[in-house]
């Protein structure tokens, strides 16, 4: 059994949360000794909190949390309901400008989804990926 623990940070709509996210998931994942999945963590993290900042209006959320398994799940939440766009085959997404975010995600983490859920009061989604555990 590992040690268990979940953090989330609130952000504005500002593509500058983006950064402050990644940083902020470096701190947590170095600080829990797994400094070997910090760099994939940042870039899926970077992707998630992107999408949720470009595509709504409305303020994000960044949760970051371990399972009792050892997994460490990365997830975003937007005030936007309606499903993220599924992924395109990477060989269309290399020609595109964007939309390659969930591209990576596929193909970093071991797992990913989304669900509707609600922060703020209002409805949103909540995208999620999941590191194989460390």
């Amino acid at each position: 059994m590992s040690e268990t623990w979940d953090y989330t940070l609130y952000v504005p709509n500002d593509l500058r949360a983006v950064t402050i996210c990644r940083r902020t998931l470096r701190l947590i994942l170095t600080m829990h000794g797994l400094i070997g999945l910090v760099d994939t963590a940042e870039l899926l993290a970077a992707e998630l909190v992107s999408n949720a900042v470009r595509h709504t209006k409305g303020p994000a959320a960044l949760r970051v949390r371990r399972s009792a398994e050892g997994a460490v799940w990365i997830g975003a939440w937007d005030a936007d309901p309606e499903p993220p766009r599924p992924p395109q085959r990477t060989e269309e997404a290399s020609e595109l400008e964007e939309g390659r975010g969930l591209v990576l995600v596929s193909a970093c983490a071991a797992h990913w989804g989304w669900q509707p859920s609600a922060r703020f009061g209002d409805r949103g989604k909540f995208v999620w990926c999941e590191l194989a555990a460390a």
